[in-house]
């Protein structure tokens, strides 16, 4: 990015941080459902499920409840977008001297922004909850760039969906199937303990590559070839979403 555009996203990523500031609410409620679900799978469900492994369940699912936290944080993502669209705020900045480019990283990063303050309440609530992990800083930052480069692909999806959507509902709608997918993985369960057909689907979408990695990044074990299948998955759906997006941009202001 040229210092042009660099400055034009900070004003307009201070703009949309302020209006989260505004309303922590939305911040709060993106982190209460994966802590209800880690609360439900660890003390109800946790002591029924087999893991096949020997460290505790909040460890165990806790990558997967990372990634659900984030599908959940990117919706607003969308919405902000559509609001943004239909109260013609767009029209305005056209009309002035900024890159217009500004205008969509300014949302992509107060998303990144939100998710991360999101990722830590659940993290701190986990840590509450038993869980432990003798990761090195190393790891910790591998881990961290990892949900970096997921909230990134997620939140370009959004984009797609907020300025595709003819809705508010419609907006935000698209995250239910990216919060349900992490359900059909091995986020919760072993994908071996699955009926045929399913067990070969979860095992062959990005977010069972994905909480694979995390899970031995956090226990200290080898990632194997699991950390390129992850990072090949988020980056091609990165890529792809975010030439998808900026080419409905185009065609909505031009």
């Amino acid at each position: 990015m040229s210092n042009h555009i660099l400055g034009d996203t900070a004003v307009l990523t201070g703009r949309s941080l302020r209006h989260i500031l505004r309303s922590p609410d939305t911040i709060i409620t993106t982190a209460v459902t994966p802590i209800a679900l880690m609360l439900l799978f660890v003390y109800v469900f946790g002591g029924a499920i087999n893991t096949g492994s020997e460290e505790s369940y909040v460890n165990y699912m806790l990558p997967g409840i990372l990634l659900i936290t984030i599908a959940s944080g990117v919706a607003y993502t969308a919405y902000r977008l559509f609001l943004d669209l239909q109260g013609g705020i767009f029209e305005r900045f056209q009309s002035m001297p900024i890159a217009r480019s500004s205008v969509l990283w300014a949302h992509v990063l107060t998303s990144l922004a939100a998710n991360v303050v999101s990722v830590a309440i659940v993290i701190g609530v986990a840590l509450i909850m038993g869980f432990r992990t003798g990761a090195s800083l190393a790891l910790w930052l591998a881990v961290a760039g990892i949900l970096v480069l997921f909230t990134l692909a997620l939140t370009w999806i959004a984009v797609i969906a907020g300025l595709s959507a003819k809705t508010v509902d419609g907006a935000s709608a698209f995250s239910y199937p990216l919060i349900f997918l992490p359900f059909i993985s091995s986020a919760f369960v072993p994908t071996a303990s699955m009926p045929g057909p399913v067990a070969w689907f979860a095992e062959n979408q990005p977010v069972t590559a994905v909480v694979d990695t995390l899970r031995a990044m956090f226990a200290q074990q080898p990632v194997g070839s699991g950390i390129w299948i992850a990072l090949a998955w988020l980056v091609g759906i990165l890529a792809v979403a975010y030439a998808f997006a900026n080419s409905i941009y185009r065609r909505r202001i031009s």
